[in-house]
């Protein structure tokens, strides 16, 4: 494990996009496997600003995400389609054809989810994965109690999750109550994670999932196993 500690929010977000565009500067057709929510946020906006200094080229790269809302399209704002297009996507180099997310809207979502492992599979594995860390511990939509061993699959999302994200909703009851995520073992089997985190509220949980017993309580806490997993955090989250 390398811990690496960063001033705040900016500098976490800097140093987690030096570790991503490094690695495509090295491996130019680098399959990266991305994050949503507020913790991604400034990675992208870095990425996007040394893209358009000319330090950085997406042009052969491909990426996966971790997960998407059940019912949702890439039309809708609260995707998670959209959230990249808005954030990453449309301000890079990067082929239409090379950056993948589950579809939400998909009919058989059982087949989906064996789609998307599929299609991970072809494209060679991730080289390195971004994540964030839920307040309940959770990666991906991994929620606690979810047996390790789990490809890409549907969750019934826990009541702590829908709270947290229904600040990007219009109220609670707009959150939707499923999601198609990558599993434990699918995140697992990158060949390097970076793992973000910023905020008092993380410091308990990143404790316990960095320094704690490894159990599906605390889905994070497998992290401790990976060969070549990089955290970084601010000072707030590493108040404990």
């Amino acid at each position: 494990m390398k811990l690496i500690r960063a001033k705040n929010y900016k500098d976490m977000s800097r140093k987690a996009a030096n570790f991503l565009s490094a690695q495509v500067i090295l491996k130019d057709n680098s399959v990266l496997g991305l994050a949503t929510g507020g913790t991604a946020e400034g990675i992208y906006e870095q990425l996007v600003e040394w893209y358009r200094k000319g330090d950085i080229d997406f042009s052969e790269v491909s990426t996966v995400n971790l997960d998407e809302y059940v019912g949702l399209d890439a039309k809708n704002e609260r995707s998670y389609q959209y959230f990249m297009n808005h954030h990453l996507f449309q301000h890079i180099n990067i082929s239409e054809k090379n950056y993948h997310l589950p579809d939400g809207k998909a009919e058989d979502i059982e087949e989906e989810c064996r789609r998307y492992d599929r299609l991970i599979e072809k494209l060679g594995g991730i080289d390195m994965q971004l994540l964030g860390l839920g307040e309940n511990g959770h990666i991906g939509f991994n929620e606690p109690g979810e047996a390790f061993e789990q490809m890409t699959h549907c969750i019934q999302l826990k009541e702590d999750t829908i709270q947290a994200n229904a600040r990007y909703f219009s109220s609670k009851d707009e959150v939707p109550k499923q999601a198609i995520t990558m599993g434990v073992k699918a995140i697992m089997q990158a060949r390097a994670i970076v793992l973000c985190a910023s905020g008092a509220r993380k410091a308990d949980i990143l404790k316990r999932v960095l320094f704690g017993p490894v159990t599906p309580e605390v889905p994070g806490s497998i992290l401790q196993m990976h060969p070549r997993l990089i955290v970084i955090a601010d000072a707030e989250a590493m108040g404990e």
